[in-house]
């Protein structure tokens, strides 16, 4: 299946192996109302996908993905404060849909990665990137809350102190800080990493299917109960009260 923005691919040598692809290469891959769509579609279709039993989750040309894209807006007008609110949490279910998905999610960071991007690798269950990749959490530098439930996902794979120092000082990261701080699992010449996703997702295969199922289901209940994601209930609320006050910000004269 192919979408204008994302590509969904079946793999003819790896059966089981689904590769999803972020399509906007002429954008990096900028997270816009329209991809999110198609993302969520997909994500929807795979959950119930039982032939399928490793999602790959990268990126077109020469960035995983610059995050969202800031400003975009749907063409028609939000009928009330609630579909304000869903709106504003429209990266956030692009996020549940990633972590509900029932296969063994592979996040492979091609290229830069920044803000919701990182957000949408850091729910996968093992990441992967290329020795030019490169990773931002540049939301409060934009006067942004960092919500799509960001933190809990970030303080389980990074811990507490170095998620504090990366969204709040903003500072970009390498991927080979991103390996040795636990980000990412392997970090790979760029012209290597195609062929070592591809290993690993051989040896992922290669496992009793319903053995890596339940050891997945079961890492991830783990996961949860170390930082549960539910504490960040209030993340719509909190992205709709910014998006407010960056409209009133816009119209005061001073």
């Amino acid at each position: 299946m192919t979408g204008s923005r994302v590509r969904i691919e079946r793999d003819d040598e790896l059966d089981g192996l689904v590769t999803v692809t972020l399509d906007r290469p002429e954008k990096l891959n900028a997270l816009d109302i329209a991809l999110h769509d198609e993302l969520q579609e997909a994500l929807a279709a795979l959950e119930v996908d039982h032939a399928a039993r490793v999602v790959v989750l990268t990126g077109a040309g020469r960035a995983f993905s610059a995050g969202a894209q800031l400003g975009d807006r749907r063409p028609t007008p939000p009928l009330n404060d609630i579909d304000r609110r869903a709106r504003a949490h429209l990266g956030g279910r692009t996020c549940e849909l990633i972590d509900r998905l029932p296969q063994v999610t592979v996040g492979v960071a091609n290229g830069l990665a920044v803000g919701g991007a990182v957000v949408l690798l850091s729910c996968c269950d093992l990441r992967l990137a290329a020795e030019s990749a490169w990773f931002s959490i540049p939301e409060v530098e934009l006067d942004l809350p960092l919500t799509w439930q960001a933190l809990p996902r970030l303080m389980r794979e990074l811990g507490p102190a170095r998620t504090r120092e990366l969204v709040m000082a903003c500072e970009r990261f390498t991927s080979a800080q991103a390996r040795e701080w636990g980000f990412v699992n392997h970090v790979h010449p760029d012209a290597e990493l195609p062929a070592a996703t591809r290993a690993l997702v051989a040896r992922l295969l290669s496992k009793d299917p319903l053995a890596l199922a339940s050891t997945k289901a079961a890492c991830a209940a783990l996961a949860n109960a170390m930082v549960p994601k539910e504490v960040t209930w209030s993340d719509p609320e909190l992205m709709l009260l910014a998006y407010r006050q960056a409209s009133l910000r816009a119209r005061s004269p001073g």
